[in-house]
């Protein structure tokens, strides 16, 4: 089953995570189990908080959704054991035309070597000029004649050796082997058989025909076998008793895991022109093969966005990932889809509250905890209901999941907002805990949101805030950065800034002093600070 993964922004905020897992709820209680929600970042010290309290865990972290092996159609041919005889692998070949290779294993399933219809053609023309086999398991030879064992010296032998003769037709000169270091293969012709038993040869094949009982009494080491097949075909098949792990290639393999990328495959594909690579999984393992053509269309990682719609803040490969829906609540930007998706987009404060909508509307009541845990999103993202992103929708939403949930509004908001923010804390921690990147008319800038009930005390770091923005500034190359200091209980936000100040002045009307002003009313990244920018810029 492919699994279709939802997942929120970069320096995710309450309301990324918890729609996200709200929404894979929503999906998988519909019937739709391959749903899994992800996170593209570390959880902030709120959400950890709120997830620990109604009891969830944090979603899975996803690095990238760019094409790994693992989501191509590659083949699973049996992978054999070395021990396995050629014969068994050409039968293999033979009835399933499209493998070119067959993996080659070790007893622990891992990659021994890679046998191919040419490596087999190969070894079968060597042996036309070299006759010899040395050492072949008697199971896989009595497997490849058909054979069964005729007297008692033939069952202390465990493997076989010798130069391969066809003593025939019957007048054929049976002196032409003696000793341990032959394997004859005859048929009816007592002078032979008598020759090869007292000559102590190897093995004796005998090819439609059975040894009689005087020919049975004769002391010998002689290995005696029986088969129902013409001495022809019987010599051929001796030399197809060979076990694989002889002939195959086994050195200088290139072979690729579950999570390589495909960008690093083709590459690879492309330098060393094999007809067919081994994919091994994370123990090393052998899972399958793949050729050349499974590169040519591979199926891509199936994506739902919430809570942002813009390449910069969502998950590293998206143009590599097929996207099946976006819900977002933010300004459109500048995500494209190869098709049609499904789009959510409403103006209100939280994407949580849309989710909770598409509840109502599936008619599915959310379950106590779940409801908790909406709630509390709605609240966060709202900074209670004191953004101007807030709606009547999304207090109405966030009522209605209170009393599912069985809890205050008033008293969970306390909860949310009240928590210090830990002098322990570095900057660069709290700088990233809400973070997103942006790029208006030519102006590539960040923007850092932390909301807090002392806004005064944090900027007694500003000058720590300043040397980071700085450093990050110089390395991204950006041309504004801002800090929002958004105080529930002041109501407006302390800006710290790095960039021009006059751009800055113009846009919000202030006069900016030692890289910091203060907006009154202002709550809102989304509404009321990217605006601002984007109309001096634009």
């Amino acid at each position: 089953m492919e699994q279709v993964y939802v997942t929120g922004h970069r320096n995710p905020d309450t309301d990324s995570i918890v729609s996200a897992m709200a929404y894979t709820a929503l999906r998988n209680a519909l019937g739709d189990r391959q749903f899994t929600a992800g996170r593209l970042g570390n959880l902030n010290d709120e959400t950890k908080r709120i997830l620990d309290r109604f009891g969830f865990e944090a979603p899975m972290l996803i690095k990238n959704v760019r094409t790994q092996v693992r989501d191509l159609a590659y083949d699973t041919p049996p992978a054999l054991n070395g021990g396995i005889s050629v014969s068994h692998a050409w039968s293999i070949l033979r009835n399933d035309l499209a493998l070119s290779a067959i993996p080659v294993t070790n007893d622990d399933g891992s990659l021994y070597g890679m046998l191919s219809s040419g490596d087999i053609a190969s070894y079968d023309m060597q042996t036309v000029t070299d006759p010899v086999i040395r050492d072949v398991p008697l199971f896989n030879l009595l497997s490849a004649i058909e054979g069964k064992i005729l007297n008692d010296p033939g069952e202390d032998v465990d493997a076989v050796s010798g130069e391969v003769v066809l003593a025939l037709p019957k007048g054929a000169n049976q002196h032409l082997f003696a000793g341990e270091n032959y394997i004859a293969i005859c048929g009816d012709q007592p002078e032979v058989i008598r020759w090869a038993l007292e000559s102590n040869i190897h093995c004796l094949i005998l090819c439609e025909a059975e040894l009689s009982p005087e020919l049975r009494a004769l002391p010998t080491n002689t290995c005696v076998i029986s088969t129902p097949i013409d001495a022809y075909r019987a010599a051929r098949q001796i030399f197809q008793a060979v076990p694989i792990a002889r002939i195959c290639k086994n050195r200088n393999l290139e072979c690729f895991r579950l999570d390589d990328y495909l960008d690093d495959v083709r590459e690879v594909v492309s330098k060393t022109r094999y007809r067919c690579y081994p994919i091994l999984d994370e123990a090393g393992k052998v899972v399958g093969t793949l050729s050349r053509y499974h590169l040519i269309k591979p199926k891509r990682k199936q994506v739902v966005l919430v809570d942002h719609n813009e390449l910069s803040q969502s998950v590293p490969g998206l143009e590599q990932a097929e996207i099946l829906g976006i819900i977002d609540h933010h300004r459109l930007a500048d995500i494209q889809s190869a098709n049609p998706v499904f789009f959510r987009n409403e103006v209100v404060g939280s994407t949580t509250t849309i989710v909770a909508e598409m509840y109502q509307e599936k008619g599915l009541m959310p379950s106590q905890k779940m409801a908790g845990l909406m709630c509390a999103a709605i609240i966060s993202d709202t900074v209670i209901f004191k953004s101007p992103t807030a709606t009547h929708r999304d207090r109405a939403m966030a009522e209605r999941l209170a009393r599912i949930a069985g809890l205050s509004l008033d008293e969970l908001g306390t909860f949310i907002f009240s928590a210090s923010l830990g002098e322990n804390k570095s900057v660069k921690d709290l700088m990233y805990a809400d973070f997103k990147e942006f790029h208006i008319a030519g102006h590539d800038f960040g923007v850092s949101q932390i909301t807090c009930v002392d806004s005064v005390s944090m900027l007694d770091r500003k000058e720590e805030f300043l040397a980071e923005m700085r450093r990050t500034v110089a390395e991204k190359g950006y041309s504004v950065m801002l800090i929002m200091l958004t105080d529930v209980l002041l109501e407006g936000t302390q800006i710290i800034y790095v960039g021009d100040t006059d751009d800055l002045a113009q846009a919000f009307g202030v006069e900016p002093k030692d890289n910091t002003f203060f907006l009154p009313g202002v709550m809102s990244r989304k509404k009321q600070v990217i605006p601002m920018l984007s109309a001096i810029w634009g």
